[in-house]
């Protein structure tokens, strides 16, 4: 009876545990749920709101709720900011419950019995104005396009029919009909300014929640630019037009109101805005990348001018994404600040440089993951993008990235490490010392390894774009080693290059020192093309291992900041939020103890005070979670190195990383297949694929230049559209970054 009783209190024991373990999950779906589900409904209703207020309808529930709201404590103020950037602060603190509560992890998925098309990885557009465009992006394109020509219209029939009821002359009414359209112009420019900067905003939570990595989401924000600075451009024209035909052109632009719009502060906005617009466009960006940047940085006076132009309430509009863009701005600006521990500098025989970077263990990204990196001792201005070459399972403290020598820039940094004074080291032989002075931005990226959700996968590479492959191939190698959740079983890699010497790339990675075996579960296909040569290059003697490389480490131990949307999810959740209830505050105090006692009316200056506002609560509140962030991740970062220094196998590897080139006989360029004297052939190539492997979901992703791009994008499009039903479905994903 004893033995008896003691089962069934462990069979009970076992089904409460269940109860339990089921009712938590089911109450986690459920927040999910709830979450997402109110994120939709503002988002959508937000939508609906800035598409309907052009309609007489909306005009008429505006105009009352302005009579409702204008004698209330915050004015105007009060009316259009919550309708307009109040949906997005709302939906961005959603989010940021939402990442931290729910953290994106990787699942391992039954393959779908029906192959589904994705909308955000079917190519639509593979060559135009706009590049590869996919279903997703076509459909938004559509969409917007459609609000400019309803609003346009709807604003036209009511400039006409308001006209119509003056008793004006034919001159007069031409010159009240251009400012009437000028105005409805400004109008619709403030409604896709309010877009214009959530894109570019590196580590917004608006980004991370839907899983669009900054470099992908640059190409809307160029979208937005040329459409934005095209409608602010015939706004002001059309004001322009009508003053010189009034005769007072000269006294109307100098003209700087303390009630009303302000002119000076537009047409000074307007330059700036040109000056970035031109700069930008790509004859003169590809010709001049510097004088792109630096112009760029003209979005200070572009905004400031913008709000003493319009003023508070005006500005208010669009001031949701300058306010995320800005809370960016400041994080980028802090983690930048700290000078990172370069590792191991390694100049390749190829041409290209490997850094290897000190990281703090517990920083998260994914193997399509890039930097921003600045060397000091180059310039103190420019920043430069790379691909993360490493895969997250490489080590605890550091990651890698490849820099081909192409521009001048990337020249100053081969000769810097090759030039660097040679230091004798305690206890190692005589090596090379380079003082590479770094800071780096980042990583971005996808907020999941997407990568991982293919059985089959085809990797498409041109050039240095083989970078980000290699830290897909080391992490699939990892995972399968340490039997972590990984979907790849077929692994294509087709590489083009222009000179063999490059194919010594592959030689970085060791695939059965990673992965014993790996061959029993990973089916590794690598098909190279040397372009520019007709055969091997024969080697007089071994191969040179490398042209020069070092390996130290700094005993400060400084790594790449946290600070960035791969970080610590709560601490960036309390930036956020303490950043905007410190806005709040602050135009509270304003208002209270400055605004309504000296009776501040003037739209300008209460532009100008919005502004200030919106700086001093990210400097302030923003820049207190910032140094406590700091502080906290020093005390880890101190502990770590406790823990590590009781590791001693770990330390050793975390010192010195080595590059092993030519080792052993199961380097990448060993297991490969090279065709010289051609280019790959996509159509072919993709043709046998989808031939041997049937009706699979096959995951595609590209990283060159343009063409190569549109090329794989158009016969993916070909093969899903054409394609038979026991032939693959091509999930085509553009890896590039091209600012």
């Amino acid at each position: 009876m004893a033995e008896g009783s003691g089962d069934d209190v462990v069979i009970s024991n076992t089904r409460l545990y269940d109860s339990f373990f089921k009712q938590r999950c089911s109450l986690v779906l459920l927040a999910k749920w709830v979450l997402k589900t109110a994120m939709w409904l503002i988002f959508i209703l937000w939508i609906a709101l800035i598409f309907l207020y052009p309609s007489d309808f909306m005009g008429k529930i505006f105009h009352k709720w302005f009579e409702l709201t204008q004698g209330t404590f915050y004015g105007l103020d009060g009316s259009l900011f919550p309708i307009f950037s109040g949906p997005v602060i709302l939906i961005a603190f959603l989010a940021t419950i939402y990442v931290t509560a729910f953290p994106r992890e990787y699942h391992k998925t039954k393959r779908p019995r029906i192959l589904r098309f994705r909308l955000f990885t079917f190519p639509v557009i593979v060559n135009g104005p706009f590049g590869i465009v996919s279903a997703a992006e076509l459909i938004g394109i559509i969409l917007f396009a459609a609000y400019l020509i309803w609003a346009f219209s709807a604003y036209t029939i009511q400039n006409h029919l308001l006209i119509s009821k003056m008793l004006l002359t034919s001159r007069e009414r031409s010159l009240r009909m251009l400012k009437l359209t000028g105005f409805r112009l400004g109008s619709i420019g403030l409604y896709c300014l309010a877009f214009l900067f959530l894109p570019i905003a590196r580590g917004s939570i608006l980004l991370r929640l839907i899983d669009v990595p900054f470099e992908h989401a640059t190409r809307y924000h160029i979208w937005l630019g040329h459409v934005t600075m095209a409608i602010f451009t015939l706004h002001g024209a059309c004001y322009l037009v009508a003053w010189a035909m009034q005769g007072h052109f000269l006294h109307k632009i100098a003209e700087w109101k303390s009630n009303g719009i302000s002119n000076l502060p537009g047409v000074i906005s307007l330059l700036a805005g040109l000056s970035m617009w031109v700069t930008s466009l790509p004859p003169l960006r590809k010709r001049n990348f510097e004088l792109f940047y630096y112009t760029h940085q003209l979005f200070v006076v572009f905004i400031v001018f913008l709000a003493l132009h319009v003023g508070d309430f005006i500005f208010s509009i669009a001031s949701a994404g300058i306010f995320i863009f800005l809370l960016d701005r400041f994080l980028r600006f802090c983690q930048s600040q700290n000078t990172v521990d370069v590792i191991s500098a390694t100049c390749l025989p190829c041409g290209t440089v490997e850094l290897v970077l000190s990281k703090p263990r517990d920083m998260q990204y994914n193997a399509l993951s890039f930097i921003f990196l600045r060397v000091r001792d180059l310039s103190w201005l420019q920043w430069h993008p790379f691909s993360v070459s490493s895969s997250p399972l490489d080590g605890r403290h550091h990651l890698s990235i490849l820099v081909k020598v192409l521009g001048q820039w990337t020249k100053d940094l081969r000769d810097t490490i090759l030039n660097a004074p040679k230091q004798p080291r305690k206890g190692l032989p005589f090596q090379p010392y380079p003082q590479i002075r770094a800071a780096v931005e980042g990583p971005y990226g996808h907020e999941s390894p997407y990568y991982l959700m293919y059985e089959n996968l085809i990797l498409v590479a041109g050039g240095i774009g083989i970078s980000p492959f290699l830290a897909i191939l080391k992490d699939i190698l990892h995972r399968i080693r340490e039997s972590k959740p990984c979907l790849p079983k077929k692994v294509v890699i087709v590489w083009a290059v222009k000179r063999s010497k490059e194919l010594h790339l592959l030689s970085m990675i060791d695939a059965e020192s990673l992965c014993p075996s790996f061959s029993n579960k990973l089916k590794l296909d690598i098909r190279t093309y040397v372009t520019q040569e007709q055969g091997p290059v024969l080697e007089n003697g071994d191969l040179p291992q490398c042209m020069d490389w070092s390996s130290f480490h700094d005993k400060k131990g400084s790594h790449i900041s946290g600070l960035v949307a791969t970080g610590n999810n709560i601490w960036s959740g309390f930036y956020f939020s303490l950043s905007t209830v410190g806005f709040f505050v602050f135009l509270t105090l304003m208002k209270a103890f400055y605004i309504k006692p000296f009776k501040i009316t003037s739209w300008w200056f209460q532009g100008l005070l919005f502004i200030v506002c919106m700086v001093a609560s990210i400097v302030t509140f923003g820049g207190l979670v910032v140094y406590l962030w700091h502080r906290w991740e020093k005390r880890v970062s101190s502990s770590e190195k406790c823990s590590d220094d009781n590791e001693e196998s770990g330390l050793t590897h975390y010192n010195e990383p080595k590059l092993q080139i030519g080792l052993c006989n199961t380097n990448l360029d060993r297991l490969s297949t090279t065709q010289y004297g051609c280019r790959p052939n996509i159509q072919e190539i993709f043709d046998s694929i989808s031939d041997r492997w049937g009706d699979v979901d096959v995951g595609v992703i590209v990283c060159g230049p343009s063409s190569l791009q549109s090329s794989v994008a158009a016969v993916c499009r070909s093969h899903n559209i054409w394609g038979s039903g026991d032939q693959p479905i091509f999930h085509c994903n553009i890896h590039s970054f091209d600012l």
